[in-house]
């Protein structure tokens, strides 16, 4: 080795090293964990927050966000500026930077592989192909001219035509592509900016069949390097990513100001590789970090009361340990929603319809539901009340908006007493012709479901109402709650973007059986959403969000929760890291110094 140091010089030799192996962040992991398992990594298969956050690393949408601008800042991506828009808000047109390629894979023979314009039409098509049975479908479905008819004609001829050309997605040359939609629609851009909106290669959907969500091959800063299910996931940094640096803007935080100090100009991805561990117990995931197995945590409410202050701020033990923290609350609602359909898998629900029975039980049982234990206990204080279905920091929320539905369970027992849910020798209510009244609940296996039970089942037993437990792993959850055949359970939202329209459609009919778990169908709910669709944001869309909100109250198709404090613990040698409020990668955005003993 001596002699080659004199041959080419250290500093020469340095360069050289460098240009091999730092350049890909070689030698810098990233450990953090998940608290519930991923379902799959093809970004049309997938509704989970965790599967979505491995996709975000691994696919480019053509737009992203800058990582520091709060409120949150659309800037572009993979493209070469922001779409030019025109046509009142009905044509989009994007250029791509040439010169991008896609992960070196076996699908692709040996050859690199060039990102075009027509992986993002083909992308955009797979959300509406009937087979993939997209949760997203709703991204697109009604808004691109032609799509929904080139999915209508699948539905009849069993095949999608991914050949077929398309008025609302021209490509215009190799690097352009044209989006024309059915009405104006000026926050679209929002959608090219979604992770989940990234470009796959045809080659590879096709290659990997029925087992694409193993096999995710993108032209993002990550690709997957190991997969163990519902265990552990491996990310690498993908050596061929295009030459990307870091920036963004500071604004006047000065912590923000700290970290464009500390990570201006250096290449992306600064860490090699990003190893995650499904750890569905809370205590296994402080143990981990305390005892410096994993680099961030957040996924630690219950626990707050170790590491926080009543303030919010962190306890000197771990202070002085150099540990630092993020407080910020997450763009998200939770929420419990009821079955709104008639009957599950052929058997009468008892809490879906709109008979004014029905609409009573899911009223009382609301009603019933101490939501102050929800924050106070189970959330050990790090959340806040929910009272829109919007949450602060997103275009549309209401912030003198108040629910409509309080606690108070003697006025939902008095309900409960009038529309002829009457109690038996047992203290439990039969339904109104008599027949035994059993709510299903369903949740995952975890210590933490397991005190969301206790707490529905006191709520409950104080008016009366029986209730079971369903319990599944959480992807199972999902593809049964995709098929509307669970009766209730306990949801989540974050903002896919920060606009009011990612959270009303949640409760759009034509969005059953993708993101309305709750199966709600109300026409008068529909008719005032499908207006808002065409208005940007503003007073008069707030006003049809407000009339929606009041509605679904009306029929008590959700209990809304809380939005949860996100307290982000990072070692000390984690640098860059801010969360950010539509982003959950933030893979991309840190660097790791050497460890201690490293």
């Amino acid at each position: 080795m001596s002699g080659l140091l004199r041959k080419a010089g250290i500093a020469t030799l340095g360069v050289l090293f460098c240009a091999l192996a730092c350049a890909a962040g070689s030698g810098k992991t990233l450990r953090v964990t998940f608290q519930a398992a991923e379902t799959g990594f093809d970004p049309v298969r997938i509704s989970d927050y965790y599967s979505g956050t491995v996709i975000e690393a691994i696919f480019d949408p053509l737009l992203t966000y800058d990582y520091l601008a709060r409120p949150a800042k659309i800037v572009p991506n993979v493209a070469t500026a922001l779409p030019v828009i025109s046509d009142n808000g009905r044509t989009y047109t994007v250029t791509l930077r040439p010169g991008i390629h896609f992960a070196d894979d076996p699908a692709f023979k040996g050859r690199k592989r060039e990102l075009t314009a027509a992986d993002y039409a083909y992308s955009f098509k797979r959300f509406m192909d009937p087979a993939n049975r997209s949760p997203y479908a709703f991204l697109f479905a009604g808004k691109i001219a032609g799509l929904d008819e080139l999915a209508e004609r699948a539905k009849k001829s069993g095949r999608f035509d991914y050949a077929s050309p398309m008025a609302g997605l021209e490509i215009v040359d190799r690097y352009t592509l044209r989006i024309r939609l059915n009405q104006t629609d000026f926050n679209f851009s929002h959608v090219l900016a979604f992770p989940l909106a990234g470009a796959v290669a045809r080659e590879a959907i096709e290659a990997y069949g029925d087992d694409t969500n193993a096999h995710p091959v993108g032209t993002g800063p990550f690709k997957l390097a190991s997969y163990v299910r519902s265990s552990k996931i491996i990310l690498e940094a993908n050596p061929g990513f295009r030459e990307k640096t870091w920036q963004a803007e500071a604004g006047d935080n000065p912590e923000d100001k700290e970290i464009v100090a500390l990570m201006s100009g250096r290449k992306l991805p600064a860490i090699g590789r990003v190893e995650i561990s499904i750890m569905e117990e809370t205590q296994s995931r402080w143990l981990a970090f305390l005892g410096g197995q994993t680099d961030l945590e957040y996924q630690l409410s219950e626990l707050a009361g170790i590491f926080l202050n009543a303030d919010g701020t962190l306890k000197p033990d771990l202070a002085n340990r150099g540990i630092k923290l993020d407080r910020s609350v997450d763009p998200e609602i939770t929420y419990t929603y009821f079955n709104m359909q008639e009957s599950i898998g052929g058997k009468p629900n008892p809490v879906g319809g709109f008979s004014k029975e029905k609409v009573a039980l899911r009223r009382a049982i609301a009603m019933a539901y101490k939501l102050d234990d929800q924050i106070r206990i189970i959330r050990n204080g790090q959340a806040v009340a929910a009272q829109y279905p919007i949450p602060p920091g997103v275009a549309g929320h209401d912030p003198g908006y108040k629910r409509a539905t309080p606690y108070d369970p003697r006025l939902a027992n008095a309900l409960l007493d009038k529309f002829g849910y009457r109690r038996g020798a047992d203290g439990y209510r039969t339904l109104p012709d008599g027949k035994p009244l059993v709510i299903r609940y369903s949740s995952v296996p975890t210590e933490v479901a397991r005190q969301f039970d206790e707490l529905m089942k006191r709520s409950l037993d104080a008016i009366g109402v029986r209730i079971e437990f369903h319990k599944d792993r959480f992807p199972e959850l999902i593809k049964l709650e995709n098929e509307c055949r669970l009766m209730m359970r306990g949801s989540a939202w974050i903002a896919d973007y920060p606009d009011g329209d990612n959270f009303m459609q949640l409760l759009y009919g034509q969005n059953s059986k993708q993101s309305n778990n709750a199966c709600y169908g109300s026409a008068e709910f529909d008719r005032r959403y499908e207006k808002s669709r065409a208005l940007p944001d503003g007073p008069a869309r707030n006003r049809l969000y407000r009339e929606m909100t009041r509605i679904m109250e009306m029929h008590t198709a959700w209990i809304l929760a809380d939005s949860r404090y996100r307290n982000v613990l990072q070692q000390p040698y984690v640098i860059g890291y801010r969360k950010h409020p539509v982003l959950h990668a933030e893979w991309l955005y840190i660097d790791l110094e050497p460890r201690p003993g490293s």
